[in-house]
């Protein structure tokens, strides 16, 4: 995947976890639906800092393609 490629999907990645974060109390969450809500924010931020600064070279090794 080439720079290009990885920043817009990076860029996706941030967006998916800003409107997940709209969704979200400001108090801390106290149930399952709360926990899992910050999961995903967590998950998509996660996938965003992969894919855009590949810190492991996972996404330049092309190791399944």
């Amino acid at each position: 995947m080439d720079t290009r490629d990885r920043m817009i999907v990076g860029t996706l990645w941030i967006a998916v976890a800003a409107l997940m974060a709209t969704t979200l109390e400001s108090a801390v969450p106290d149930s399952a639906v709360g926990v899992v809500q910050l999961f995903v924010v967590a998950l998509a931020l996660f996938l965003a800092v992969l894919y855009l600064f590949d810190p492991w070279n996972v996404i330049s090794n092309r190791q399944f393609h």
